[in-house]
């Protein structure tokens, strides 16, 4: 009996340490991954604003300056006909492109100077398109060709050597800006490495001390189960787990003996199961050794030898030696999908000695199934009933084809046949006696089709199995379905 008192307490005692464990760890990890997102979330703010603004500032200190220049001198020396060979309206708009992103830039900057210099470049833009303007109209209007190029040296590139410095300056103090970000970030990661290492170190030490102490508690009772459950596992179904001391543990131990006692009953249930399928399995291939397809082979026999046919006569006891060693096979209960082949080979070879007039057949299996294992006596029943419901009910030639492929892990076998084929309400009464439900129907074939499935079901599991379907006058398909498992 287990006192629920005091297993009560352990079992409070042993989910406090665990609880106390897991805050000792998680808490103090969390707080320091929150510290570090939200560190590294500031800093690569700031860092992707420096960047951005000397990005953008930089667009216009390469290109601004030459761009504005070569469009002002085309339009004065080809006032005529300038409209053809520039855009004459470009040196506003670039300035209205530019002005535009330096507003931008100014909106989001706090820092005087920074704004002061953005200031700067800002008017000097506004002077510059006001320049620009004077100039175009008096070239486009016919005005002074001299006067213009001075207006050009003077105004136009002297306003655009001015913007370049100021935007230079302005690229300037942003670099000194983010060495500043970057002195700061060394810092920041200073006095984090040094916070986590004590941080860390301490965790360690803490919950290597408790856990030791909640390891200890529990190991060696743990290790005493392992011990009587390797000795339950070698088949000594008579031990058991003494008394423990946790509330949990305890637990365990009555559930493990209870278990313990259970298989000792389920393993001589088994035994006495086995016996019993073991002689289900004998009278299923007695069964399966049909007295009349012996009993006609030896008269067609017979018949060959006083015909003086020794040639046939060897050949069909030949087949029908084969046919019986893999219907015995030592006993076994798998063969290898080769064996099971010769084995209907065989088979089909007498029948067709005697039925050589309606009967055609074709085994076809891919190379890669050989190697694997099948249950002794699956294909054959089903070549028996393609054999005699399908070819013989029907008038004339009659084809079997018998098919085997690997599809994924599993084996796929099937047996057609073009015979007489199965009605509706025939179908459906054979795929239910298949599944162990019995039709109303008195007849006898399918028996031994539901024989087949319920040994696959025995050996490999409800998963695999037979099913089949046909179509009146037209034929049969049988498939069988198995795991690939290697001999």
């Amino acid at each position: 009996m287990i006192k629920r008192q005091t297993s009560t307490e352990k079992q409070t005692s042993m989910k406090s340490q665990m609880y106390m464990l897991i805050g000792i760890c998680l808490v103090p990890l969390v707080c320091m991954m929150v510290y570090l997102l939200v560190l590294m979330n500031s800093v690569s703010e700031r860092y992707d604003t420096i960047v951005e603004n000397i990005t953008q500032a930089n667009t216009y200190n390469i290109v601004f300056k030459e761009d504005m220049d070569y469009l002002m001198y085309i339009i004065i020396v080809n006032a005529e006909r300038a409209d053809k060979l520039v855009d004459v309206d470009k040196p506003e708009a670039m300035i209205d492109e530019a002005r535009h992103a330096f507003y931008k830039l100014y909106d989001v900057i706090d820092a005087g100077s920074e704004r002061e210099n953005l200031k700067r470049i800002i008017k000097s833009l506004n002077t510059l398109e006001d320049r620009v303007k004077e100039i175009k109209e008096d070239a486009l209007n016919g005005g002074s060709y001299d006067e213009n190029m001075n207006r050009l040296d003077f105004n136009i590139r002297v306003l655009t050597s001015l913007i370049q410095e100021q935007i230079q300056n302005y690229i300037y103090t942003q670099a000194i800006n983010m060495e500043k970000l970057c002195i700061g970030i060394r810092k920041d990661v200073e006095h984090t490495i040094f916070f986590l290492s004590i941080g860390v170190a301490g965790i360690f030490l803490i919950a290597f001390f408790v856990s030791g102490k909640m390891i200890s508690s529990i190991t060696t009772p743990i290790q005493k189960l392992c011990a009587v459950a390797k000795q339950a596992g070698q088949g000594n179904f008579l031990v058991r787990v003494e008394e423990t001391g946790t509330y949990e543990l305890a637990v365990l131990k009555e559930s493990f003996n209870l278990m313990v006692e259970e298989l000792g009953k389920l393993v001589e249930d088994i035994k006495i199961e086995q016996l019993n399928l073991r002689a289900a399995e004998l009278k299923l291939l007695q069964e399966q050794i049909n007295p009349h397809f012996l009993y006609n082979t030896l008269d067609a026999i017979i018949w060959l030898a006083e015909s003086g046919d020794t040639a046939h006569v060897v050949n069909m006891v030949a087949s029908l030696s084969d046919f019986f060693r893999t219907t015995l096979s030592k006993g076994k209960d798998f063969i290898t999908v080769d064996e099971e082949k010769r084995h209907i080979q065989s088979y089909l070879e007498i029948q067709q000695f005697r039925y050589q007039d309606i009967l055609k057949y074709d085994i076809c299996f891919s190379e890669e199934v050989y190697q694997y294992e099948i249950l002794k006596l699956t294909l054959q029943p089903l070549v028996e009933n393609a054999l005699y419901h399908g070819i013989k009910n029907k008038r004339g030639l009659g084809h079997i084809q018998v098919l085997g492929k690997k599809e994924g892990d599993s084996l796929v076998f099937k047996v057609r046949d073009d015979g007489i084929g199965m009605t509706e309400e025939r179908l459906k009464e054979v795929k239910q006696l298949i599944k162990g439900e019995w039709p109303s129907s008195q007849e006898s074939s399918g028996f031994g089709l539901f024989n087949v499935n319920q040994r696959i079901w025995l050996y490999y599991g409800p998963e695999y199995g037979l099913t089949v379907e046909s179509i009146y006058h037209k034929g049969t398909e049988l498939q069988i379905v198995i795991p690939a498992v290697k001999k």
